[in-house]
């Protein structure tokens, strides 16, 4: 029976060869390719890679998804009763005419596809929705939440393969997939008196997607402290944790904190999705002029380069952008991160862990020993961080670092604030990008509109002009607003801000003589991507608190 399947797959192509001769293997993406040509070929099967356009059968009929994983194989349409399957393996014929038949299809129409196509289609079949989540409140409901549930409480390979697990675990899965699905940023689980509000950051705004009962509290808060390796039977102090799920083949890494609160502990999940690719410098909103000008700083043997903003403004990713963009073989880069985001190639990258004393300051201090060329302190807190950042760039490092102000200026005056010695700021610092996230206006419902007349006139825009927005649908969920860009304030030290700094100047005094010298400030880059239709007025007003 064995050699009659080799034959059978030697036959059909399985064995196959490369332009040279040499044998490819067949889970290569050339060898799945040489493969499916020549079963095609033998075997008189069409190859179909796109499957998503086909897939109009989005009934599951109680067959778990790890089935369809296992068989390398998804149904995609009935038509006059022959149900379209497509398939990784075509001597898994067996299972298609065993689905067929539990579909109530007469037959079964094969095509040959990759098996990632395959799995991309199989998790868009099972994927859960908003209406699984209060099916799923309406099953609690009805089921007795005990001990067996608690013991219940196990992490599973990929949250989108429970199809049979706990409720409970069932609906922290769909919340999670749900986010990850909506590109939330963040998970929020509030108890109240009465109720459990679950809400999803997005795009910078706080929208509450469900309200559960409050008896379901404490066994949402279990499993996931569970998931999060955190102590179960602590329930009076905060608690930090990590932990990494795979959602539909992404690997996602979450920040879990959990705090006591009034009506009980409340968690907040920060996604961290390692699938998503970074941004490019090109692709954060910066404007031509301004990209020039970063791109030659960046790009200077040493100094210090500050990005500033609140908590959420992108400054990470701005640093991870500049990192991606000058990154080489010919340098040493090493970052201190709190935590570690995104894993940059060919970067060395340090987790700080207050636990071992392992700090900003003492971390800086032993990666000098390392030879770097290029440093990244993740966020400059004490006096000790900043003079040691200091000594670096002045011997000949590029240093980048993040710093809690409301703008470019700002951040001279409170590095002054902290006790850095102003003519060793002057020495040091190459520029400071103060930065703000804004959100888009969504592309599927903009519209033109003329705003009041009063607005304009209060900030110098001719009356006539027409501004863009979101009227509001179900791809942006009636905000009108989808996706965010940055505006950008770069400050970059000359010798008047040197002179004004070494004066004693504050910060306004340096913002002025800045702008006379051509800087544009965060409100007027805002309102620069106001009249190119990006955004809107009233959204670069609440980033800028003018």
């Amino acid at each position: 029976m064995r050699q009659g399947v080799k034959e059978a797959n030697e036959t059909a192509g399985y064995f196959v060869q490369g332009e040279d001769g040499s044998p490819l293997d067949p889970e290569s993406p050339a060898g799945e390719e040489a493969r499916l040509a020549s079963l095609s070929s033998k075997l008189g099967l069409p190859i179909q890679r796109e499957l998503l356009n086909d897939l109009e059968l989005r009934e599951t009929f109680d067959i778990p998804i790890h089935y369809f994983k296992r068989m390398g194989l998804v149904p995609l349409k009935a038509e006059d009763e022959i149900l379209k399957v497509a398939i990784n393996d075509p001597f898994n014929f067996q299972a298609a005419d065993d689905l067929a038949r539990h579909v109530g299809a007469s037959g079964v129409r094969l095509v040959l596809s990759p098996i990632e196509e395959i799995h991309s289609a199989i998790n868009i079949l099972f994927d859960q929705s908003s209406d699984d989540a209060e099916k799923m409140v309406q099953d609690l409901e009805e089921y007795q939440l005990d001990e067996q549930v608690m013991s219940d409480l196990e992490e599973v390979e990929d949250l989108m393969d429970v199809n049979h697990e706990a409720p409970i675990i069932r609906l922290v899965n769909i919340i999670l997939t749900q986010a990850l699905k909506r590109k939330a940023s963040d998970v929020h689980i509030e108890p109240y008196f009465k109720e459990v509000k679950v809400r999803f950051r997005l795009d910078g705004v706080l929208y509450e997607i469900y309200s559960l009962p409050k008896r379901f509290h404490p066994h949402i808060i279990s499993r996931i402290k569970v998931m999060a390796n955190l102590d179960i039977a602590e329930k009076r102090v905060p608690q930090d944790g990590r932990m990494k799920i795979k959602v539909a083949n992404r690997s996602v890494d979450i920040r879990v904190s959990v705090i006591p609160m009034a009506f009980g502990e409340r968690i907040v999940l920060r996604l961290l999705d390692k699938t998503v690719s970074l941004m490019g410098l090109s692709d954060m909103g910066l404007g031509q002029e301004k990209l020039k000008i970063y791109e030659k700083l960046i790009n200077r043997n040493s100094g210090i380069i500050l990005v500033t903003g609140p908590t959420g403004s992108g400054k990470t990713t701005t640093l991870y952008a500049s990192l991606n963009r000058i990154n080489s073989r010919e340098k040493n880069i090493i970052t201190i991160e709190d935590p570690i985001e995104y894993e940059l190639k060919s970067v060395g990258q340090i987790q700080v862990n207050p636990k071992t004393e392992l700090t900003f300051a003492r971390g800086l201090r032993s990666v000098l020993r390392h030879d770097p060329d290029i440093i990244m302190v993740g966020e400059i807190r004490d006096l000790e961080t900043v003079e040691i950042a200091i000594q670096a760039s002045l011997t000949g490092h590029l240093v980048f670092s993040t710093l809690h102000t409301n703008d470019a200026a700002g951040a001279l005056t409170r590095l002054v604030d902290m006790g850095v010695e102003p003519f060793l700021i002057a020495s040091s610092l190459l520029a400071v990008m103060a930065q703000r996230l804004v959100r888009t206006v969504c592309p599927a419902c903009k519209e033109p509109f003329r705003p009041d007349p009063e607005t304009l006139r209060e900030f110098g825009i001719p009356p006539d002009e027409v501004f863009h927005r979101g009227r509001g649908c179900e791809q942006c969920m009636q905000s009108g607003y989808r996706g965010r860009t940055g505006i950008f304030e770069l400050l970059v030290m000359d010798n008047d801000s040197r002179r004004l700094l070494a004066a004693g100047a504050d910060a306004v005094s340096i913002k002025e003589a800045a702008v006379k010298n051509g800087m544009t400030t965060l409100f007027e880059d805002g309102l620069r991507k106001v009249r190119e239709g990006i955004t809107t007025m009233s959204e670069v007003m609440r980033v800028t608190q003018e």
